[in-house]
């Protein structure tokens, strides 16, 4: 019997609820993980809220570090005692413990704390993709990142910086403005202001960029593409403002004969090789201290509905984790 947090329907926080568990024992191809930091993500509340709807009831959650207890039938690559983290393929971190696939998990090295792993493989395995595979940044580089002050943004900005590149960075909160230069921003922009776009254009004497990251949707999208140089490559990977509005192709034609892809994680992180290579270049970079994550909230996992409020209200800075 563990303890976790479970819900029986969509809701607000108030549907969350800290109770007794019976966790079986881990099923084939699975690992038993007992947690010591769990991952809390704005996902986390699209799945409470029903935006991204469960089997009920359920459990919450899908990123965590700690220590693998039982090994299911079946599993060879990891044993008892192992340090690991995952986050993804397997809802219910927010708990004691979790039964995970095992080819969702990876090893976390020396110099790698559980906390700030919890903290930073989804955001920073994505910054891993973006900046390493979907468009190779290079140094010297002139790059546009929207949000700028976010979780990925603040990694991804710091990692494009020791990569060489400079980052025009975004926001909507004149607040976050220093919080982005000091995660890597050599410029921000407020993309409510008016022709934000143009002074990217000014910014690269005229040029352009050749990659722009945004995770915003339908309120950057179009003017994003204005950012472009030719043959430059559109990133959208997200839609916190709302899905991008269906546009003509020939637009891409007419802004220099752009490029747009839609990445996810889960497409960069196919096989455990994968998965375990792209958290390792993110270990690299937190191991150096090229790339730092800032822990500014650490609240008891019974406390997961006041730690939810607190990311959806905007009171929190840097990262949370849960405390079993």
């Amino acid at each position: 019997m563990i303890k976790a947090i479970r819900f029986a329907k969509p809701g607000g926080p108030e549907v969350l609820e800290y109770k007794d568990y019976d966790l079986p024992a881990p099923g084939p191809g699975q690992v038993q993980i007992r947690h010591t930091a769990i991952g809390v993500n704005f996902i986390d509340i699209y799945h409470r809220g029903g935006l991204y709807p469960l089997p009920m009831p359920s459990g919450l959650g899908s990123e965590a570090a700690g220590v693998i207890e039982q090994v299911g039938p079946g599993v060879t690559g990891f044993k008892a005692g192992e340090r690991v983290g995952y986050c993804g393929g397997s809802i219910g971190s927010y708990a004691e413990a979790n039964n995970v696939p095992a080819d969702k998990v990876v090893r976390l090295p020396d110099g790698v704390s559980d906390e700030v792993a919890a903290a930073s493989m989804l955001k920073g395995m994505t910054a891993q993709y973006l900046l390493r595979r979907t468009y190779h940044v290079k140094s010297g580089e002139t790059i546009v990142f929207h949000s700028a002050a976010g979780g990925v943004g603040q990694i991804a900005c710091q990692w494009a910086k020791h990569l060489g590149a400079t980052v025009i960075g975004s926001t909507t909160s004149p607040d976050k403005v220093e919080l982005a230069r000091e995660n890597g921003c050599a410029h921000v922009l407020n993309t409510r202001d008016a022709g934000w776009e143009k002074r990217v254009r000014e910014l690269t004497g005229g040029a352009g960029v050749p990659v722009v990251y945004d995770s915003i949707g339908k309120d950057t999208f179009e003017a994003s593409l204005d950012c472009l140089q030719q043959r430059g490559l559109m990133v959208s990977f997200g839609n916190s403002s709302g899905p991008v509005t269906p546009f003509p192709l020939g637009i891409l034609a007419t802004k220099g004969s752009l490029y747009v892809t839609r990445p996810t994680l889960a497409h960069y992180t196919r096989t455990a090789q994968e998965l375990q290579e792209t958290a390792d270049d993110l270990f690299a970079v937190l191991k150096s201290g090229a790339v730092k994550v800032a822990i500014n909230q650490r609240v008891p996992l019974k406390d997961a509905a006041k730690a939810q409020e607190a990311l959806a209200a905007k009171k929190t800075t840097g990262a949370t984790v849960l405390i079993p």
